[in-house]
């Protein structure tokens, strides 16, 4: 099984969702089918995209700063890491049938498109590892 990947560390770390995605979208051009814009590839490739700007975004905004970032590609599927300075495992907030708030949507839309999420303490925070399946 191919396993392609890219490694961000130290000052090259994203300094933000975008910078993520952009380097998650070139290993996905370079890796893995790149669509016509209206295939699967291409659905599959958003939602890898946005799974990727939402966990970032939250490592920036809820998270104390992005610590580390890896994007993995294993047959078809997307593994992302992405580590943060806090402790505090993500939450998605309650809200009762019908009530409509601005945000806190991304958590539970990170566990739809991800076939396998994982919370994992660290010495210095947490590390998220989803699996994005690409087929």
């Amino acid at each position: 099984m191919e396993l392609t990947s890219v490694l961000v560390t130290g000052a090259a770390l994203p300094t933000s969702a975008a910078a993520a995605r952009e380097h998650v979208d070139e290993l996905l051009r370079t890796h893995f089918a790149p669509g016509d814009g209206a295939s699967r590839e291409e659905i599959v490739r958003a939602d890898a995209l946005l799974v990727t700007s939402e966990l970032v975004t939250n490592a920036f905004r809820h998270g104390g700063g992005l610590t580390g970032f890896s994007a993995r590609i294993r047959g078809d599927e997307l593994l992302l890491s992405v580590a943060d300075a806090s402790t505090e495992p993500p939450v998605a907030p309650s809200r009762a049938p019908g009530q409509y708030t601005v945000g806190g949507y991304g958590w539970s839309m990170v566990g739809r498109l991800a076939t396998h999420v994982s919370v994992i303490p660290t010495d210095t925070g947490k590390r998220i590892e989803v699996v994005v399946p690409l087929a």
